[in-house]
């Protein structure tokens, strides 16, 4: 990922899924959940081109990353308020979320904490997802990850589950690709 001048190895990640499901396209306006440490984003600025613009929302801002097409609002999303979101950001293509909360080592606790995050990235998307609209969410498997994968149904006319090559072997997390 350094060599090719990339903020994360993560950046593989959104690249397979992206090129599997066409998720990003020209001139898209994106929402970047959990956009530190920025190789999602310097990702998606690649692919929308400068017609299309990326928001980023994280705890802590990217560093490396800037562009004229990039904004970046610092804010916990389990606590940010929906009604000030809405009123700063105009509806989105795109919503990524790529969150995790920190490990424990607690598998239960570990997968409740993810379940929370991706429920909020989906109450994000609801508000804000134009009519086509595409959501990638990552999430721990766990006993959860059926129905939270089955309430997307309700928005979406397309949902699926995809694990990409660039994702640890050891790891639990799975991606969750719907479109509307």
């Amino acid at each position: 990922a350094r060599d090719e001048r990339w903020l994360a190895r993560s950046v593989y990640k959104l690249k397979e899924i992206d090129q599997k499901f066409k998720v990003l396209r020209r001139g898209d306006r994106v929402l970047d959940l959990g956009c530190n440490p920025g190789s999602w984003t310097q990702y998606s600025l690649q692919k929308i081109g400068p017609k299309g613009d990326v928001v980023g929302i994280d705890l802590t801002h990217p560093r490396h990353l800037s562009a004229p097409n990039f904004r970046f609002i610092e804010a916990d999303i389990l606590t940010l308020d929906m009604g000030w979101l809405s009123d700063r950001i105009p509806s989105r293509d795109v919503v990524l979320s790529d969150l995790a909360p920190p490990t424990t080592g607690i598998r239960a606790r570990d997968e409740s904490r993810s379940l929370e995050l991706g429920r909020r990235a989906l109450d994000i998307a609801r508000a804000l997802l134009s009519q086509s609209g595409r959501f990638v969410c990552k999430i721990f498997e766990g006993e959860d990850l059926d129905a939270f994968a089955a309430s997307l149904s309700g928005d979406f006319s397309d949902t699926r589950r995809f694990r990409p090559k660039a994702t640890r072997k050891r790891s639990r997390e799975v991606y969750l690709v719907a479109s509307r």
